[in-house]
């Protein structure tokens, strides 16, 4: 049996009863680090707190060759943790996928996630969110313009885009950091920037830091420690802003 175990937001405190038995009665736990990470905990506490030895896994090792995850998972009992909830990222359902090709048995326990978390804590509307996207660090020769294309796709509908910050190995996308790229972007396709944003730092934290503004207002918040991401919002209905206003500084 491979079971995909949401951990939530932020810290441990986030895993759901259900989620927290199905680790505990696993007979191999792996943890997968590339999509989203708990910034209020690490590895070694979540190995004290389960009372399980978490093997840690890359993106490699998930889409190219989980091959170690499906045998055993043919064998015993598998819990696979993820940051949020597990269904969220592709890489995940191919995982699933496969696991059923091979004829092992899987389930889902859910758990919250950054894509239902922001519409709480920006009041944006859930309906009325377009396709999301990711803006990746530029690297030497490589500047992709997608997420920029994504971002006008959405705003010409009058929908709001959930905008992804690119996270590695040692650093982290900040808000002020990826409204700079998304500009870039718009400037390379002769098109204007978008009008309004709304950065969130440290979703399901004690102390989320949740702002609204233009491009020049945001890049100079001190929005603090990462998790970060960002909305480009659409047209706003009279209660999302009021909502912005109350509790975002718009």
């Amino acid at each position: 049996m491979l079971t995909f175990v949401g951990l939530g937001l932020y810290d441990l405190g986030d895993i759901s009863v259900k989620g927290l038995a199905c680790v505990r009665n696993a007979d191999a736990v792996y943890l997968e680090s590339y999509t989203s990470r708990l910034m209020g905990t690490d590895v070694a506490e979540m190995e004290a707190f389960f009372g399980k030895e978490i093997r840690v896994l890359a993106r490699e090792d998930v889409e190219q060759d989980p091959g170690d995850i499906i045998e055993r998972a043919a064998r015993g009992r598998v819990a696979f943790l993820t940051g949020g909830d597990p269904m969220v990222s592709t890489t995940h359902a191919d995982l699933r996928m496969r696991a059923a090709a091979a004829g092992v048995a899987t389930s889902i326990i859910h758990a919250s996630s950054i894509s239902s978390a922001v519409c709480g804590l920006s009041g944006l509307q859930n309906y009325r969110f377009g396709k999301s996207c990711s803006v990746p660090y530029p690297a030497k020769g490589w500047f992709p313009t997608a997420p920029a294309e994504t971002v006008a796709a959405n705003l010409a509908l009058n929908l709001h885009t959930l905008v992804y910050l690119d996270i590695q190995t040692d650093r982290y996308m900040r808000i002020p950091d990826a409204i700079a790229i998304l500009e870039e972007m718009a400037e390379k396709r002769g098109t204007e920037p978008p009008a309004l944003y709304v950065g969130i730092a440290r979703a399901g934290s004690e102390s989320p830091l949740v702002r609204a503004g233009i491009g020049a207002k945001l890049k100079e918040t001190d929005f603090g420690p990462p998790l970060h991401v960002l909305v480009v919002p659409g047209e706003l209905h009279p209660m999302e802003r009021e909502y912005l206003e109350t509790f975002a500084g718009l």
